[in-house]
């Protein structure tokens, strides 16, 4: 066999080569972005590898408790702020009776929570009890209230890290907005390579901080009993009064305690995050989140009431940011003094001549206030996902990533997150105003929910023992709802105009837009049912197939020959006669080229396409309303983005068009230009969603 060389066949090589060009280099361009992908999230994991990422307790507490221990870090500054705007020593005075208030409830709330991680091992947390023993309002109360706290947790955290981080790195003033969205992403990213390998990841400094504090309590208690504690470097000024704290009475006093009490509680978020993580624990589950919360409990209360004690025995002064020029000088004010926080100033001081110590704290504080960001990171998508598989947010939320952990959740929370860290300036005083609200919503509810969970059960035919140790946890479920309503309430009455307000007005938005995503998948649910004699299972009396015509070309011929493959009842070609010569040349093509298939010719004098075609459709169906009518509409594969801009915008208004036309099926034949192809390459692998519960 001789083979004739021709130009037609030089180009038609060429033209091969720089297909294959092409799709060497797509396949590149896909292979890198898999490459980046796997650098920043791993390998992906199989779903039956789903047990491997359950934690030890060891893991478990630097994950689940790094938001409640890292609390310690910024609630004595809360408390000694706002009990400064009084002025004189009223901080010293009166601190330590608001850190023994704060206490007491911490150990009731984790005396609270033992009791629920005992009742409702299964993730659902605060959810799941207000759920099953008030009903879906509560429920749904609760879950609102714990998605807008954990998205504070995110924001409050990381401004507060980055405020702590600059008191050791002075570089970093002037720029604590870009470089906490750069944390946000960092912790993003490990996040998604999940749970298990972020917590490893996090785990060394977690317990380097605890280490630190402990460590400056030692020292500093040791250097106080030998009386070699140095003042800190504030407790030469003292604090004037803010103008409308010139003269306190018995209520002002009152309200004033009150909100600092409510600052100080603060550092009682998170406690509700063991409960909601209670399935990502070793067996046995309910025991060994027991035991976590017992030891996040007892270590947040250790140094949380150590630094308030050093704070005061150091003459900390903390003036409020929003309202500086408080402190005074000899009774003059002192302008232009930016104070570091209390661990800051408690570093420099007990550790006063020894440089590394100071760093150490400033440091691993800075990073623990960070990491507590990564409590919300996993509380919310968990909390998430069951609300969708409930049905109350989008099922999308339900499904897991590569790793195993539910991405979407993850970075619909560090969007949110990013735009508050943006919005309010990385100011962890003025965002802490939001905080704390929702924690104690689902604190107080889930406590209540807890009462009736014992009452029911107590009702019940049960032997001596179980009924004396559920009214024992009645009781301690009772006294948590006391004093986590009471805290509710101090928060509302003294921190609503400055902040909480806005945290509420997204309760309420939030749960309004589960309650209407419930009722749109509830709608579609009864729709969807089948009945018992349903007429969808019918078979229609004929098909009516339509070929759309715009010119005669390939993608047009594919069109006809794939509609005549499926055998139709009727079949018939259409076009549009805008332009009446090019309308009169097809015709001539058609006859000429002897198609057999019918075409007809549709009028449009106003030169539209897209009204005739849909009239036409609808006009075949109400003379044969049995009859199934199939539109096979003939479709460009582009390569390049910009080239959609230039292709099947007709299509595209006919498709939205028909699929809203009852019995009207409407199928897309594609025909794949030269610069489409080896683009299947970007799509080869998993597609988002294809893995689902991982269970």
């Amino acid at each position: 066999m001789i083979t004739k060389y021709t130009e037609g066949n030089a180009t038609g090589g060429s033209r091969c080569r720089r297909t294959r060009t092409a799709a060497l280099h797509l396949r590149v361009v896909s292979g890198t972005g898999r490459a980046l992908k796997r650098l920043v999230v791993g390998r992906a994991m199989r779903s039956d590898r789903l047990g491997d990422t359950l934690l030890p307790k060891k893991l478990a507490l630097p994950i689940f408790a790094s938001d409640a221990l890292s609390s310690v870090a910024y609630a004595p500054d809360e408390i000694l702020l706002t009990l400064g705007t009084a002025g004189g020593s009223f901080a010293f005075t009166h601190s330590w009776q608001i850190t023994l208030a704060v206490v007491c409830v911490m150990a009731v709330v984790v005396a609270s929570y033992r009791q629920n991680v005992h009742a409702y091992p299964s993730g659902g947390g605060d959810y799941e009890v207000a759920t099953t023993n008030l009903g879906p309002k509560a429920g749904l109360t609760v879950a609102s209230a714990l998605l807008v706290d954990y998205t504070l947790t995110v924001a409050v955290s990381i401004a507060s890290g980055v405020q702590n981080a600059a008191s050791a790195l002075p570089f970093l003033h002037g720029h604590q907005v870009i470089v906490a969205v750069l944390l946000i992403i960092a912790l993003t990213a490990m996040n998604l390579r999940g749970v298990r390998e972020s917590g490893s990841f996090f785990a060394i400094p977690v317990y380097l901080f605890m280490l630190g504090v402990i460590a400056l309590a030692i020292v500093g208690v040791f250097r106080k009993l030998t009386g070699d504690l140095p003042m800190a470097e504030t407790a030469k000024f003292t604090l004037a009064p803010q103008p409308h704290m010139d003269t306190l009475s018995q209520i002002a006093v009152i309200f004033l305690l009150l909100r600092a009490f409510s600052s100080g509680c603060a550092a009682l978020t998170g406690v509700e995050a063991i409960s909601n993580g209670v399935p990502a624990f070793k067996k046995p589950k309910s025991k060994n989140a027991a035991t976590t919360l017992l030891l996040m409990g007892s270590i947040s209360v250790v140094m949380l009431v150590s630094i308030v004690t050093l704070a005061n025995w150091t003459g900390i002064h903390i003036q409020d940011p929003d309202n500086p020029g408080n402190l005074l000088l000899h009774g003059k004010p002192v302008k232009g003094y930016d104070e570091d926080t209390v661990l800051g100033q408690l570093a420099h001081s007990v550790f006063h001549g020894f440089l590394p110590g100071i760093v150490f704290v400033s440091i691993v504080t800075g990073i623990i206030l960070v990491l507590a960001a990564n409590t919300a990171f996993n509380g919310f998508p968990v909390l998430a996902s069951i609300l969708a598989r409930d049905g109350w947010l989008p099922r999308q939320l339900h499904t897991r990533g590569d790793r195993l952990a539910y991405s979407n959740g993850i970075l619909i929370l560090a969007g949110v997150a990013i735009l508050l860290v943006i919005v309010y300036d990385a100011e962890p005083t003025r965002l802490i105003q939001l905080y704390i609200v929702g924690v104690f919503v689902s604190f107080t509810t889930s406590q209540i929910g807890m009462i009736r969970h014992w009452n029911r059960n107590l009702r019940l035919d049960e032997p001596p023992m179980p009924r004396a140790r559920m009214k024992r946890s009645r009781i301690i479920n009772a006294v948590g709802a006391v004093m986590s309503g009471t805290v509710l309430v101090v928060v509302l009455l003294t921190k609503f105009m400055h902040g909480a307000g806005y945290a509420v007005a997204a309760m309420v938005v939030l749960f309004a837009l589960m309650v209407q995503i419930r009722r749109h998948y509830t709608n579609v649910s009864k729709e969807l049912l089948l009945a018992e004699t349903d007429d969808d299972q019918l078979l229609p009396s004929r098909v009516h197939a339509v070929v759309l015509v715009s010119k005669l070309h390939k993608p047009t011929m594919r069109a006809l020959a794939y509609a005549r493959a499926t055998r139709p009842s009727v079949l018939e070609a259409i076009t549009v006669e805008v332009d009446p010569e090019e309308t009169k040349a097809l015709q001539e093509e058609w006859e000429r080229r002897e198609i057999p298939v019918t075409l007809k010719i549709i009028a449009s004098p106003y030169r539209e396409i897209t009204r005739p075609i849909v009239n036409y459709v609808k006009t075949v169906r109400r003379d044969s309303p049995r009859d199934v009518v199939m539109v096979y509409i003939p479709e460009y594969v582009v390569g390049k983005w910009y080239e959609q801009l230039l292709h099947n915008q007709s299509a595209l208004r006919l498709k939205s068009r028909l699929l809203f036309t009852p019995g009207v099926l409407v199928a897309s034949v594609p025909w794949q230009l030269r610069s489409s192809q080896g683009h299947e390459l970007r799509y080869d692998g998993p597609a988002p969603g294809s893995v689902r519960r991982g269970q």
